[in-house]
Order: C-alpha cells, then structure tokens, then sequence
C-alpha cells in the first residue's frame, strides 16, 4: 500500500481523516496563498489545494498526497482568519443572522497527476447578540479559524442551519475525498478493523 501524505498543518484534518480509520504522515505545503486579482473564490480554494496537493507530492514522488483548503465566503468575499480579536468580532457581526458559504475543495496528487473536488456548504447563523460574540472571541477559538469560527467547537451554537457537508465545514468533504483515494486504488473500507478487533 503507497504512503498517504496530508498535505496540511489542520488538526482538524487530522482528525477526520483518523475518524475514517486511515493510516497517513503530515507534511504541511509552503505555498503562496494571496488571492489573484480578480479570483473567484471557487477557484481560489480549490487552486490552493490543488498546489499543496502538488507540491508535496513532488517532494515525495511514490506517495499519495492529499491537499485541502477552507474558505468562508459571504456574499462573495473570502473571509479570512481573523488577524486580531477586533477583526475576529467583526467578521461574526458581519456573519450574524446571515447565509454564508464554506467552500472546501480536496485534492488528490500522485507525482504529477492530480485530481481535485470543490465542496460547497451553505451555512446560516443566528442573530447573534454583542455578549456572545464577545464572549466567543474572548475563548481564543476564532483566532486560527476562517471566518473566525469553529463549527465543531463553541461556534456550533451559532448554526441554525446547514446545507451541505458538515465535514466540509470542518475541514475536509469525508465523501469526496474517500471516492478520490478510491479512484487512486487506496479505498477507505480496506483500512478499517473488524468489530472484533476493535473490541480486542
């Protein structure tokens, strides 16, 4: 079986892909992530994990390299990771009582091929108050997040309704990226133990 790479520093990547019972190292991808002029965010994201994707994979020419990226996009503008708490505050102001979009794009290297998804989520938040926002910057778990949320963590009150991939939101699209090990011969149900192993 070919070593599978996570192409990315998340340890929320990580632990998806540790929930799916798969075995990988992390080699985390040392690219240039601004926006081109006039990118989409569609195509942002899944550029981005394409590249770290690709870029791994060079450096490791028999391995299978997975790459991912996580936008949360409102009304078309990509919302970055927060550079301080009051940037943090704004940005959940500016998401409260509002539909926005995570768009999370997977992608598949193996040496020079490589073969990607873009997942989108639509996401509603509640009319959140001046408090809770306050309170949640105040937790530190907005500071490394895009959007400055965590769907996972405390930010999980927030939601009121989600369209889409949950896992997505988190970090990784579960489904597409098993079907892309499966098209690259690496099928997720082979790597999981038995009910007897597990319970041994």
């Amino acid at each position: 079986m070919k070593t599978l790479i996570l192409a990315s520093a998340s340890p929320r990547r990580a632990e998806l892909l540790q929930q799916i019972g798969l075995t990988f190292r992390v080699q985390p991808a040392d690219i240039d992530e601004t926006v081109a002029e006039g990118e989409s965010a569609e195509h942002y994201v899944e550029r981005l994990a394409r590249e770290k994707a690709l870029r791994v994979a060079g450096e490791n020419p028999d391995a299978v390299v997975l790459g991912s990226d996580t936008s949360v996009v409102l009304q078309g503008e990509i919302l970055g990771k927060p550079v301080d708490a009051a940037e943090a505050k704004a940005t959940l102001a500016r998401l409260s009582g509002q539909q926005h979009q995570v768009m999370t794009a997977v992608a598949l290297a193996r040496g020079e091929v490589c073969q990607s998804h873009l997942s989108v989520t639509n996401v509603t938040f509640r009319s959140l108050s001046e408090a809770e926002i306050r309170a949640y910057v105040d937790s530190g778990e907005p500071m490394d997040k895009a959007g400055s949320y965590g769907i996972q963590g405390l930010g999980g009150i927030f939601v009121q309704e989600l369209q889409g991939s949950y896992s997505a939101v988190v970090g990784l699209p579960l489904l597409e990226t098993a079907g892309l090990l499966a098209e690259a011969g690496f099928p997720v149900w082979q790597n999981w133990p038995s009910c007897k192993e597990s319970q041994t």
